[in-house]
């Protein structure tokens, strides 16, 4: 019998990211329908404020979380934890499936809650299970996709092609003139060693300033550019296909995880006091499962992944039990 599974999404590229990850890999006994949400400011209020409600939404968003209610909700952050529990309020017999921790608030409520192993200093509970990293879309068959649409573009590009995938600020923590003119010089000097050319992309949490920074160190080497603010079709998808190695910073756990997803090189810009004691763990355990190197490291040029990292089947199949 087909099971309905609702999914809420929500503006967050990197949790809708993973949540896709998993429709996709869940087998064709489920019926998944996408509710894309937007928010109001009151979303800002803590959960246990918020509760079993639907505080935080727009009129137009209340009016998708209505009966009848699905077999199961796929929750993808703290912020959409409270629409779950709404939905678990009106409809009992619905399960729960949380990716990353909701918080304590309602915690107990949820029957699947994925939690990646980095962020296992919070209280385990029986509903928790730990995974390396994060789900993510990076397949076989995606990439070779976005090699098909892609490639061309590329074509009059020396190889080998290193995508460059740049976040930037965390939290309280800014992407700095500093860190910016490090990542830069590193990446030169690794083109410096290996040759060919660059697919670069840079995010809203880069900043101007670093931007400007990291580019003028690689004005040089040939490239393709997409950079924030932009205004034409985001190649990401083709510089991950395309590449022949990946820089990437270790800022955002699903940009690190969707490199791994490609089975290719992977070099990794930590910068110097940038990194959460959680992005922390998580680019050594990256380094320790032989998934990426630091872009420092002296034997960069010569790595060969022993792993990559795919957490959505592992979740499809937990999801798959229920």
């Amino acid at each position: 019998m087909t099971k309905t599974i609702w999914a809420i999404l929500d503006n967050r590229r990197g949790s809708v990211g993973q949540a896709k990850g998993v429709i996709e890999a869940l087998s064709n006994d489920f019926q998944i329908i996408e509710k894309n949400i937007e928010y109001t400011k009151l979303s800002g209020l803590p959960n246990w404020l918020r509760g079993r409600s639907l505080i935080g939404l727009t009129a137009e968003s209340k009016k998708l979380i209505s009966a009848p209610f699905p077999d199961m909700v796929l929750s993808i952050s703290r912020r959409t934890a409270p629409i779950a529990r709404y939905i678990k309020k009106m409809s009992p017999n619905t399960k729960l499936i949380q990716l990353m921790h909701p918080g304590s608030t309602g915690l107990s409520e949820f029957d699947l809650v994925i939690v990646p192993e980095h962020d296992k200093n919070k209280k385990q509970t029986s509903n928790i299970h730990y995974i390396v990293g994060c789900p993510h879309r990076i397949t076989s068959q995606y990439l070779s996709e976005a090699r098909i649409k892609w490639i061309d573009k590329f074509k009059d590009l020396p190889r080998p092609l290193t995508a460059v995938i740049v976040g930037g600020a965390i939290k309280k923590k800014p992407f700095t003139a500093e860190n910016a003119l490090a990542l830069g010089k590193a990446i030169r000097e690794l083109k410096q060693k290996i040759g060919g050319s660059i697919l670069i992309t840079t995010s809203r949490r880069t900043g101007q300033e670093a931007q400007n920074i990291i580019m003028k160190e690689i004005k040089d080497i040939p490239q393709y550019t997409y950079l924030w603010g932009d205004i034409k079709e985001n190649p990401y998808s083709g510089f991950l296909a395309c590449a022949d190695n990946i820089v990437v910073t270790a800022d955002s756990v699903s940009m690190c995880c969707e490199a791994t997803g490609t089975g290719k090189p992977i070099y990794l810009f930590t910068g110097k006091d940038w990194l959460t004691p959680k992005h922390q763990r998580f680019a050594k355990s990256l380094i320790a499962t032989k998934c990426a190197i630091l872009l420092d490291d002296e034997k960069v040029a010569e790595f060969i992944p022993q792993n990559s990292l795919n957490a959505a089947k592992e979740v499809a199949e937990l999801i798959e039990k229920l």
